[in-house]
């Protein structure tokens, strides 16, 4: 691998099949003992080249529009489930005929859908709005305060819908104990009172699930799984994207310069904005191979700089455009390569041309160490779209 990450053209996104095999081992797990059915979220890995294992591994694709459904139409063929906020009347003649279920948000999208020419009974749900979550920050709640994300118990219960299916996503990076928590405010709110008045055919836990991170409980989610089975008798849908690539691939960069401004300032070939809009909006500061992390983004004043320290910044005119300072085993030069670690989830599918930076390459390495796939980018992805 160091070979490969020490020769590739920069920037470059690489994604290790070995790695993400891995997860999908958990996943295959999950399924087999449990019963229930996993779907990717494109939203959170849309990596075209690695469709084909993730096709042998998971049940189908979650997508949140008709690009990303002509995406699983295309590469992996297989359930197709589609969410909106809202369905332009456009997108929604191609989006019934390539999904299998429905996910609407409102009382007017259940009537918009209904009435369209192209429902022929298409599986139909609808997405909760708990009111309760333990998303970590407001901006990724989807059922915080105003939310526009789902229907209120009140409000579904008065009316007089009747759809296959009842569909909640409460949870961003959260563990095991999390899914117990928000569950149990959906099953008292929502499910029970539902099936009450009308039966189901399925319910869908949505994503945020950090099944792939070190330490979560996955026996336990299996017992816990089985035993909704069980009880209700329903099929059970997992969405997950990031933890689906959670840790199989990079951000790789190139030293374009260094310079000095109280601290050393090594400018790269990427942009924070751009590459690891995460790192801004979350943010969070990632970690980079060979070095540790000093200081983030908004704590670079506070740290005492060393002989080997340097302030990794993106090549844009954004001011804020810094990874952060870290300390790396050697002294950097120019040329040198910069890695940044778990770079591959909600990094590609959010990319941006922002100042006319270079849209980095997309590397697959099979397991035996070799480029199975390289996309790369030109001009001409960016004048088409500008």
């Amino acid at each position: 691998m160091k070979y490969i990450e020490n020769n590739i053209k920069t920037p470059a996104y690489i994604c290790y099949e070995s790695k993400l095999k891995n997860n999908l081992e958990i996943f295959k797990k999950i399924q087999e003992e449990s019963g229930v059915k996993v779907l990717l979220a494109l939203k959170g890995f849309a990596f075209s080249a690695a469709m084909p294992l993730i096709k042998n591994y998971l049940k189908g694709c979650t997508c949140s529009g008709l690009w990303e459904a002509k995406f699983a139409k295309e590469f992996v063929d297989k359930e197709i489930h589609t969410y909106a906020p809202a369905f332009s009347n456009d997108d929604l003649e191609e989006i019934l005929n390539l999904s299998h279920h429905i996910v609407i948000n409102s009382l007017n999208e259940y009537k918009k859908v209904i009435n369209h020419k192209n429902y022929k009974n298409q599986s139909l749900g609808i997405r909760c709005n708990l009111e309760f979550s333990v998303a970590p920050k407001e901006i990724y709640n989807p059922c915080g305060k105003f939310s526009r994300l789902g229907i209120k118990a009140k409000d579904l219960l008065d009316s007089e819908i009747i759809v296959d299916g009842l569909h909640f996503h409460a949870l961003c990076e959260e563990s095991f104990e999390s899914l117990e928590k928000v569950f149990k405010v959906f099953e008292d709110n929502f499910l029970k009172p539902y099936l009450a008045k009308h039966p189901l055919k399925w319910i869908n836990f949505g994503g945020g699930h950090h099944i792939t991170k070190k330490g979560y409980k996955v026996e336990e989610l299996i017992q816990f799984l089985k035993a909704i089975k069980s009880k209700y008798n329903l099929e059970i849908y997992l969405e997950p994207g990031e933890a689906i690539g959670w840790q199989t691939g990079d951000l790789i960069a190139s030293v374009l310069d260094i310079v000095e401004n109280e601290k050393k300032i090594a400018i790269l070939d990427i942009c924070a904005e751009a590459h690891m809009p995460d790192t801004i909006i979350m943010p969070y500061t990632s970690e980079v191979k060979n070095a540790k992390i000093l200081a983030s983004r908004d704590e670079l004043a506070k740290t005492q700089s060393t002989k080997n320290s340097y302030l990794l910044t993106g090549n844009s005119c954004l001011a804020g455009d810094i990874m952060g300072e870290y300390e790396f085993n050697q002294e950097l030069n120019i040329g040198d390569k910069i890695i940044f670690c778990d770079q591959i989830h909600y990094t590609i599918v959010k990319n941006t041309t922002f100042n006319g930076v270079k849209l980095p390459s997309l590397i697959y390495v099979g397991e035996d160490g070799s480029i199975k796939s390289q996309k790369e980018f030109n001009f001409n992805d960016y004048s088409r779209r500008n």
